[in-house]
């Protein structure tokens, strides 16, 4: 199969755009969708430190890249990166160890914390008590990427989100009708309290397997494998139901995610007053509730 634009020799073939890329013109193009995404709902301004959640997987490093790529050279702008040990022995060691060694390639600097030392607990310790592993750690990494992000006085949080994330995000939350999620979804970040790092997805409008390709014509070392605790759930049904559409219908998932995007202004409009923001009673971080997850959660193992 040869590149639609030059006859080179292709290494994509996009059924949603009916044309085939080589790996020059694929990178190029990617790497344009990732700056229009990021001009077209200013995610990034002058003066920002970008702090990129680096979990050393295929996303979050080709996040870091394309942000050392773009701005690495800029005197107004700075990037760094912060990952998280969640202390989950032969899976998280491996990803640091990914995420190590990208930010010595770029000269990008890591900033590691782990769970242990904001908790007292690896997620090891944690699932020896609770079986609910995912939920845990979801919501202890959140709060721990945020706090540690605003201490190194980050004005922005990127995360490796990529389209796929995102349409699925927007079919669980709909199957589960939880609008203060879905109303937290969209392009443009959304600044609720100065406790709260703005969170931007450079990467929203990229398929997965296009970030994965991306990755790997261009050097791009990452950690891939599965995480031993994770657990099926909502997402993997929501995973193949969606895959299975965009290889039946090209486009779905570009068709569908542009769709919330026109709703969703009239979404927030209309649930203006759900989901507001205050702080945690225990430890002052922000939450909707008196009680943040963090705490309700930590106190179930306490014992």
């Amino acid at each position: 199969m040869k590149c639609y634009s030059c006859g080179n020799s292709a290494v994509i073939y996009r059924k949603y755009e009916g044309r085939a890329w080589c790996k020059n013109h694929f990178s190029k193009q990617l790497e344009s969708k990732v700056k229009v995404t990021i001009r077209k709902n200013n995610l990034i301004e002058k003066g920002d430190k970008i702090c990129v959640a680096l979990s050393g997987g295929k996303d979050s490093c080709l996040v870091l890249y394309l942000m050392d790529k773009f701005f690495g050279k800029r005197p107004d702008i700075e990037v760094l990166a912060l990952s998280i040990d969640e202390g989950i022995k032969g899976y998280r060691d491996e990803s640091i160890k990914k995420a190590r060694e990208l930010c010595k390639k770029i000269g990008i600097p890591l900033h590691l914390h782990s769970f242990e030392g904001e908790f007292g607990k690896t997620m090891d310790n944690i699932v020896k008590k609770d079986a609910r592993a995912c939920t845990y750690c979801g919501v202890f990494r959140r709060f721990v990427i945020n706090k540690k992000a605003r201490e190194l006085g980050a004005t922005k949080l990127a995360t490796g989100h990529n389209l796929d994330d995102e349409i699925q995000s927007v079919f669980i939350n709909n199957l589960k009708g939880d609008i203060n999620r879905l109303m937290r979804l969209g392009p443009r970040p959304i600044v609720t309290k100065k406790k709260f790092v703005t969170r931007i997805k450079p990467l929203r409008d990229v398929p997965e397997r296009e970030t994965a390709l991306y990755d790997m014509i261009n050097g791009i070392d990452y950690h891939d494998s599965r995480c031993p605790n994770a657990e099926d759930s909502i997402r993997f049904d929501v995973r193949k139901f969606i895959n299975v559409m965009e290889e039946k219908y090209p486009g779905t998932k570009h068709i569908a995610i542009k769709h919330f995007d026109t709703i969703l202004p009239a979404l927030r409009k209309h649930f203006s007053d759900t989901g507001k923001v205050k702080e945690c009673s225990n430890c002052g971080e922000p939450t909707s509730r008196n009680l943040c997850k963090v705490c309700e959660l930590l106190d179930n193992i306490k014992y």
